[in-house]
């Protein structure tokens, strides 16, 4: 499953987005493989719909579930909760993670 560059296919409304915005420490430190890793294992989650994602000084994840409890799933799932230990001990200066639920969306694409 390809995500990069791509805005995530979703269904009809309501569902849910957890909205990941941080700011990472300098270097690598393993960073990239564990964030390709957790979106594999993420997109076989019951209930993971699709994720978007975009760095700069910012980085922004978006995820986006089915429902609150395919998300609590993930946050408890045990390679998840390595990466969160990781995340908050190597990679990131600051984060913030925020769950919204999606009432209305529209797209447009040029062709």
């Amino acid at each position: 499953m390809e995500f990069n560059n791509m805005i995530a296919k979703t269904p009809k409304p309501p569902y849910y987005a957890v909205i990941f915005s941080s700011i990472r420490t300098e270097g690598n430190q393993g960073y990239n493989e564990m964030a390709d890793l957790m979106i594999q294992l993420a997109s076989k989650q019951e209930g993971f719909l699709g994720i978007e994602s975009a760095r700069n000084e910012l980085g922004v994840t978006v995820s986006y579930w089915r429902d609150l409890d395919s998300i609590r799933k993930w946050k408890q799932h045990s390679d998840h909760s390595v990466a969160q230990l990781k995340g908050r001990k190597d990679w990131y200066k600051q984060y913030k993670t925020r769950i919204a639920i999606v009432e209305r969306d529209y797209e447009f694409e040029k062709i």
